[in-house]
């Protein structure tokens, strides 16, 4: 190979490079970043540990599913009502108070677990804590990403973010595991505490002035709440996105569910072929991270492609011949999932106004993670009576027909933007106050 052909390619590779680290440039940005990247190895050590602690304590599965339960039960509740505060109070200081009651619940667990003194209904009432800190602090996460790069770069921000909590999918049980088997679960929940200390000091170290204001806190109305919906209700986009998301979360992002019975039902294998199902999921979705990280151009048309390719890969999936072929669908699949995840969040705030990034985010937060309490048990159940290639089949076949059904309206705002040379992201009008 010539040396102008090597120079040609050595441009290309530090060219996409900064194409795709490039909303790392922001000082704020970046500093959120880091400490979140700490903070997340705590968060899936937690969880773990939360679920082999309650295990341990009970031997009952039924007591895992109300421990999820108390956990992501508040979402689906309060999760409109949450959005409305995010879009009220300063995101920064908003989640600077949801942070520091995480490590503080996370410390207290320690403690309990530690002195020998935790029973099954504190982990529950510590678990239904967190659920309730989460209303606020996951909308308020994804809306402060408005604050801390510009538009063009939402993708990119929300991208990277989904590495970090991949990679930390990938570490965070390893971790927890060790510590588990050497020290006792208690110690995951202490190092969990301590991790909130290098988010809590990126938040800190952010300079608020360079912030973009995007808009500014709104004071309490009447129907403000209710507002949200109705602005999400009178845009066709944003209801066909929202339609694609319910589906998918609904009936296909119940991996704590499905991967264990297919590695024990399906392929006869014990908690390290789980691990390993595991580790190739999220395998797959750092290299989706990445991927999406890349991208330029984001537009519902694409979420819509994403959402045909997460359906065909559970398809795949589901008729896996053999173990080896499901470690290598399995990748394929996390990729098109978190491609799916990061497409859905950036779309929402590309195309809704910033005054209300809070409100349509909770909703997005609502069907995401409320639909945990509704989907898991139910594909659970269709599961254990026919099998883990059904719950593969049933998320495979209803994405497609989600997609399907928003089809013609994605086609015909496509169609339009295309003749009137605007985004297909272009925000809809904000309702009157």
């Amino acid at each position: 190979m010539s040396h102008g052909a090597v120079t040609t390619l050595g441009g290309a590779a530090r060219r996409a490079r900064a194409r795709t680290f490039r909303s790392l440039g922001d000082r704020n940005f970046r500093r959120f970043f880091a400490g979140n990247s700490v903070s997340v190895v705590g968060t899936w050590m937690q969880r773990v540990a939360q679920d082999w602690l309650v295990l341990s304590l009970t031997g009952s599965g039924v007591a895992l599913g109300v421990s999820a339960a108390c956990q992501y039960g508040p979402m689906l509740v309060l999760g409109l009502w949450g959005g409305t505060l995010v879009d009220r109070l300063n995101r920064r200081r908003l989640i600077i108070a949801t942070q520091s009651a995480s490590a503080a619940l996370a410390a207290v667990l320690a403690v309990l677990t530690l002195t020998g003194t935790a029973e099954l209904w504190m982990v529950y009432a510590l678990a239904l804590g967190l659920g309730l800190v989460t209303v606020l602090d996951a909308p308020a996460r994804q809306a402060l990403v408005a604050e801390m790069v510009p538009p063009a770069d939402y993708v990119n921000a929300m991208a990277l973010n989904s590495t970090v909590n991949n990679a930390g999918r990938l570490v965070g049980p390893a971790i927890a595991g060790l510590l588990i088997a050497t020290t006792g679960v208690g110690w995951a929940f202490a190092v969990n505490a301590a991790s909130f200390l290098a988010v809590l000091a990126g938040l800190l170290r952010m300079q608020p002035a360079s912030l973009r204001s995007v808009v500014r806190p709104v004071g309490p109305r009447k129907g403000q709440t209710l507002e949200g919906l109705h602005y999400v209700l009178r845009s066709p986009e944003l209801r066909a996105v929202l339609v694609l998301i319910g589906v998918v979360a609904l009936f296909g992002q119940n991996f704590r569910v499905v991967l264990p019975l297919l590695a024990a039902q399906t392929f006869d294998g014990g908690a390290e072929v789980y691990g390993y199902l595991t580790a190739a999921l999220g395998l797959g979705a750092v290299l989706g991270a990445l991927f999406s990280a890349s991208r330029q151009v984001v537009t519902s048309w694409g979420l819509l492609v994403a959402c045909v390719a997460f359906g065909a890969a559970n398809l795949v999936v589901a008729g896996a011949p053999s173990l080896l072929a499901a470690y290598a669908t399995m990748v394929a699949l996390g990729f098109a999932n978190i491609v799916f995840n990061t497409l859905g969040r950036t779309v929402l705030q590309l195309a809704s106004e910033p005054h209300v990034h809070g409100r349509v985010l909770a909703l997005y937060n609502i069907l995401f993670l409320g639909s945990t309490p509704l989907g898991g048990p139910l594909l659970g159940w269709v599961c254990a009576e026919l099998g883990a290639r059904t719950g593969f089949l049933i998320a495979g076949c209803t994405a497609l027909l989600a997609a399907v059904g928003v089809l013609p309206r994605l086609r015909t705002l496509r169609r339009t933007t295309s003749r009137a040379g605007a985004p297909a992201t272009e925000p809809v009008a904000p309702p009157p106050t």
